[in-house]
């Protein structure tokens, strides 16, 4: 029950009372669940050893015993205070790699995972497959967040050196790309790389239709 006391000296006209009592009836008893946060579905993709099991596993916060690269694929919701990100995590071996595009569609982003300290020969294993994906039609108009991992092995290459080596400015040029040093001692820096593509996923929400 809610009353408004009038204070001796003051006047007070029965409208007022109503949208007082009003103002605090809406405060008191309906304000309600607070809004659900977006969902995007991402497909995560790299080589074997590039570190995608791990770095999903650690942003769930699952334990980081007996971790096991993903052979087929999983799928695992990442929460976010403004989105759920529901991502699919392709297994990266050679006898997988050939079936990524079955899995490529209803894909809002990807996430494409690198080791930055890998050796030449899988290093340009991972540069052919990058290529492909961001050429890809179901895949080519869509945000790529691109993490160079295992920055804190002392063979890492560097963001410039993996930008300059993938050929990102001409290849990825007109599209929405974002390339992040990043390594499992640094999670707040993960989370910061996943902040920036959220923040594409939410301007390809605003953008406008075209026929």
């Amino acid at each position: 029950f809610l009353s408004i006391q009038k204070v001796p000296g003051t006047s007070c006209s029965t409208v007022q009372v109503q949208a007082r009592l009003s103002k605090c009836f809406r405060a008191l008893c309906c304000k309600g669940p607070p809004p659900p946060r977006p969902e995007y579905d991402l497909v995560c993709i790299g080589l074997s050893g590039s570190g995608k099991t791990s770095l999903l596993s650690q942003l769930c916060s699952e334990s980081a015993e007996n971790i096991v690269s993903t052979t087929g694929f999983s799928i695992k919701a990442v929460p976010f205070q403004n989105a759920i990100l529901n991502v699919k995590e392709l297994g990266g071996a050679d006898n997988i790699r050939k079936y990524w595009s079955r899995y490529y569609q209803g894909s809002q982003g990807v996430i494409f995972v690198l080791d930055s300290a890998s050796s030449e020969d899988d290093l340009e294993t991972a540069r052919n497959e990058l290529h492909s994906a961001l050429q890809h039609p179901q895949l080519c108009t869509l945000p790529f967040l691109i993490l160079a991992n295992h920055q804190d092995k002392p063979a890492a290459r560097s963001v410039q050196e993996i930008k300059k080596y993938f050929e990102l400015e001409p290849l990825a040029r007109g599209k929405r790309w974002i390339l992040k040093p990043c390594s499992l001692d640094d999670m707040e820096a993960v989370k910061d790389s996943f902040s920036l593509l959220i923040n594409l996923l939410e301007e390809r929400d605003f953008e406008p239709s075209r026929m």
